[in-house]
């Protein structure tokens, strides 16, 4: 059986703080730098997901493309594009988990993993907001 991997790229804009309510404004600072500003800041952000698995040697696919896409568009795009990230997902409010790259990519993950068809897993997220910064997650090791 011949194995394979298959990464799609989605991209989005979004906006976040890195803020923990129960700081003062000096220790925010001090720890977040710029990132923790009062109205956050924004990112154009890639998403990268790679599914592995056995390539289907009657469609020549791992995964049925169609249904991937629109898996990633609900699950990525339509939850993260131009949307601040501390007011639209919960998980990520303030008090809660801080929206960095590594657990945006963790969050994705929880969401996309359970979905996936038979047969196919998860191999990465890599969630990039910026050339030279991205953070890859590979699920609980």
């Amino acid at each position: 059986m011949s194995m394979a991997q298959l990464t799609r790229v989605i991209p989005f804009s979004a906006a976040h703080r890195y803020y923990r309510p129960e700081w003062s404004a000096e220790r925010n600072a001090e720890v977040f730098g710029a990132c923790a500003r009062e109205h956050g800041h924004g990112h154009s952000y890639e998403c990268h997901v790679t599914v592995s698995g056995p390539i289907d040697r009657e469609t020549g696919m791992l995964v049925d493309l169609a249904a991937f896409d629109r898996l990633l568009r609900t699950e990525i795009h339509d939850r993260f594009d131009h949307r601040h990230l501390n007011h639209d997902i919960p998980e990520f409010a303030f008090g809660r988990t801080i929206p960095t790259a590594e657990a945006i990519a963790e969050y994705i993950w929880s969401r996309l993993a359970p979905r996936l068809p038979a047969g196919v897993r998860l191999a990465r997220v890599r969630v990039q907001e910026a050339p030279h910064l991205y953070a890859d997650y590979f699920g609980d090791a």
